[in-house]
């Protein structure tokens, strides 16, 4: 599974996983929790990332802008397979992904209002809105990028020989 978080513009900020189970066997839920201060993605709501708001720090997050949830199946052959190590067996193809019960609970994005719990815009369940994780869920992310994550770009020297990203300079598991 790979994740990226794009804001101005700009990606850059991948890390993948190795799923610690065959998602092609059944369905699974995966959820992206986005609020003002963090992005959290689950799986079966489990904890596999979170990409902190560091603009205090200089570093852009989508807060300014709507939603977008890209999700495909592409041939990432060159860059995203750990440098190009893992190839795409085209033999199992043709490729397909499989939807259902898709539910969106979110603000409607306006360029003159935030998504507050008094905002129009907002939805009944707003606790989302702040939600973060606990001593459990940070477990569980420790757990999971531990035994799962096979690419991090916070660790990939290669690509930034600058240095590392500044927000990777702070703990993930906050």
């Amino acid at each position: 599974m790979h994740t990226n978080v794009f804001s101005q513009g700009k990606g850059n900020k991948e890390q993948q996983f190795h799923l610690w189970f065959d998602p092609t066997k059944a369905f699974h839920t995966y959820s992206i929790v986005w609020n003002q201060q963090r992005i959290i993605f689950l799986v079966d709501n489990i904890p596999i990332r979170v990409f902190h708001n560091s603009e205090s720090i200089g570093v852009p997050f989508p807060t300014k802008q709507p939603m977008r949830i890209y999700s495909s199946l592409w041939n990432a052959d060159d860059w995203a397979t750990r440098g190009g190590l893992v190839k795409t067996d085209w033999t199992q193809a043709p490729f397909t992904a499989s939807y259902r019960n898709f539910n969106a609970n979110a603000c409607v994005w306006s360029p003159v209002s935030s998504c507050s719990s008094a905002s129009p815009n907002s939805v009944q369940d707003s606790a989302w809105q702040a939600q973060a994780l606990d001593a459990s869920g940070r477990n569980r992310l420790r757990w999971v990028q531990q035994k799962y994550m096979i690419y991090n770009y916070c660790t990939d020297l290669k690509r930034f020989p600058q240095g590392i990203p500044a927000e990777c300079k702070r703990s993930r598991f906050l």
